[in-house]
C-alpha cells in the first residue's frame, strides 16, 4: 500500500495509481448503483465502505447497446454494468494548493458512450496542472424514460450528483471546488448547455465548455410521456416504475431506438432520447434561458465538417438538381465550388451542428472557436476523405494523438502543434476563464500553429 496515493472521500478511503507521472483514481463511486431498489430513482449516496477501496480500474459505463466499429474514430471497448455511477479523477498531486478542476461529460446521444473512451482521457490535463474528473451517468431509457411514478431526468440528476461529489471531495485530490469548469462534447456539450440554465446547478461550477453541442436538445414533458406510453402499450405493461423494473437492463436497452434517427428536421429531431423540460429541474428550453448565465465564462465551438463524410456517403450519386432540392428543404445556403454530394454533406453539417453552436453564441457572450483541420485519410465508411469530422477535435483537445484509433482516423502525420495549441487554450480557460483570444473573435484551429 502506498500512503501517498490514498485519499479519504465522504464514503471512504480510495487508493489510486501512477499513470504517466500523474495520479489516477478510477471507478470512484459518486452514487449507489441505480438498480435494484434504486432503479429509476434519483441518485443516492454510495454506501460507505471499510478499509481502502482500490481505484485502479475503470468503473463500468451505463448499460447500452453494443458499439459498432465502423472503421472511424477510436476503437473504444469499455465495460458496462449496473455500478455505473462512478467517475475517474486524475491529478498532478494530492498536496496541490487548490488546482483548477475540469469535469468532463461524455457524448453519445444520451444513449451510448462512457468516460473510458480513449480520445478523452484526462491524464495530460493533470500533467499540466488541471485536476480532470470524467463522469459516467445513466443513459437511454434508464436515465431519461418518462415513467409515471419515477423522477424525470434521472441522467441529469446524475450529473448534479457528480458535481456535488466534486464540491465535497475534490479538495482532497488537490483541486479547488471553487474553480470548476464543466465541459462536454456532442451530447455532453448539450449537457453542459443544459446545466448552465439549471437553478440546482448554480454554484457547482464557475465556467463551461460546449464542444459540438446544442442548447435545444430537450423534449417537452408531453412528448416524453407520450413516448413512454407508446412503448408501454407496445410491451403490454403500464408506464410505471414497477412495471418497467421487471425488464432486465439488457431487455430495456433492446427496446431503445438507435442513438440517432437521421431525421432531417434538425438535431433535436434526430436524437430520440434526451432530457425533458419539466419546468422545475430544467425550467425551459436551455437556449431560451442561456442569457441568464452570461456571468459565467463560456467557450463554445464545433468542427467545420461535423457530418460531411457520413452524408456524402449516402448522397454519393445525387445530381445537382436533387442536391439543390435538399438544400432548399433544409433552408441552407449551399457553398459554391463543391460537388453535389459535398454540398449536401456541408448542408447537413450546418443544419445539425454549425447553427446550433451559432445560436448558443448569439444567445450570450462566448469565446468562439472552429476546428478546421481536415484529416487527409480516405474514409473507410465511404464518402471521400474524413475531413474535419465530428469527434476529430477530441484527441487534439486532450493532447492524446497517440491514443488508439487516432492514426487510423487522422493519419500518422496529425499535427502535434495543433494539439499543443488547442490543449493549451483549454488548460488556460480552465485556470482563468480566458482561452487566449478576445470575446467576439472566432479562433480558427486549422493546423497553422
Amino acid at each position: 500500500m502506498a500512503p501517498g496515493m490514498i485519499v479519504r472521500t465522504t464514503a471512504g478511503l480510495v487508493e489510486g495509481m501512477v499513470e504517466e507521472g500523474v495520479l489516477a483514481f478510477l471507478g470512484v463511486p459518486y452514487a449507489a448503483p441505480p438498480f435494484g431498489e434504486h432503479r429509476f430513482g434519483a441518485p443516492v449516496p454510495p454506501l460507505p465502505w471499510e478499509g481502502v477501496r482500490p481505484a485502479v480500474t475503470r468503473g463500468p459505463a451505463a448499460p447500452q447497446a453494443a458499439g459498432e466499429d465502423i472503421g472511424l474514430y477510436a476503437p473504444d471497448v469499455f465495460e458496462t454494468g449496473e455500478d455505473c455511477l462512478n467517475l475517474d479523477v486524475r491529478t498532478p498531486s494530492l498536496s496541490g494548493a487548490g488546482l483548477p478542476v475540469l469535469v468532463w461529460i461524455h457524448g453519445g446521444a444520451f444513449s451510448i458512450g462512457g468516460n473510458g473512451a480513449a480520445w478523452h482521457q484526462g491524464h495530460r490535463f493533470a500533467r499540466d496542472g488541471v485536476v480532470c474528473v470524467a463522469v459516467n451517468y445513466r443513459l437511454g431509457f434508464e436515465g431519461f424514460l418518462a415513467l409515471e411514478d419515477a423522477p424525470l431526468n434521472r441522467g441529469v440528476l446524475d450529473w448534479l450528483a457528480a458535481l456535488e461529489w466534486v464540491r465535497d471531495n475534490i479538495a482532497a485530490f488537490g483541486g479547488d471546488p471553487g474553480n470548476v469548469t464543466i465541459a462536454g462534447q456532442s451530447a455532453g456539450g448539450a449537457a453542459v448547455a443544459t446545466l448552465l440554465t439549471m437553478p440546482r446547478a448554480e454554484g457547482l461550477f464557475r465556467r463551461a465548455i460546449v464542444m459540438s453541442g446544442s442548447a435545444n436538445l430537450v423534449a417537452t414533458e408531453q412528448e416524453a410521456r407520450g413516448h413512454a406510453k407508446t412503448l408501454a402499450a407496445r410491451l403490454g405493461i403500464p408506464p410505471t416504475r414497477s412495471a418497467f423494473a421487471r425488464l432486465t437492463p439488457s431487455e430495456l436497452v433492446a427496446e431503445q431506438p438507435p442513438p440517432l434517427a437521421g431525421d432531417s428536421g434538425g438535431l433535436n429531431a434526430s436524437v430520440p432520447v434526451k432530457p425533458v423540460v419539466d419546468g422545475d429541474l430544467i425550467p425551459a428550453v436551455p437556449l431560451a434561458a442561456l442569457p441568464a448565465s452570461a456571468h459565467l465564462p463560456l467557450l463554445a465551438g464545433c468542427t467545420s465538417q461535423e457530418a460531411d463524410v457520413f452524408v456524402r456517403r449516402m448522397a454519393a450519386d445525387v445530381d445537382e438538381a436533387s442536391a439543390q432540392a435538399v438544400l432548399d428543404h433544409l433552408g441552407v445556403q449551399g457553398e459554391p465550388g463543391l460537388t453535389p454530394a459535398e454540398r449536401v454533406g456541408r448542408a447537413f453539417t450546418e443544419h445539425l451542428f454549425t447553427r446550433e453552436t451559432r445560436w448558443i453564441r448569439e444567445a450570450r457572450p462566448a469565446y468562439a472557436y472552429e476546428f478546421r483541420w481536415e484529416s487527409p485519410v480516405e474514409s473507410p465508411v465511404g464518402g471521400g476523405r474524413v475531413g474535419a469530422v465530428h469527434n476529430l477535435d477530441l484527441p487534439f483537445v486532450f493532447d492524446v494523438l497517440d491514443a488508439p484509433g487516432v492514426a487510423r482516423t487522422a493519419g500518422p502525420g496529425a499535427p502535434q502543434a495543433l494539439a499543443d495549441a488547442m490543449h493549451a487554450a483549454w488548460v488556460r480557460f480552465a485556470r482563468t476563464g480566458d482561452p487566449g483570444w478576445p470575446l467576439g473573435h472566432t479562433m480558427i484551429f486549422d493546423g497553422g500553429f
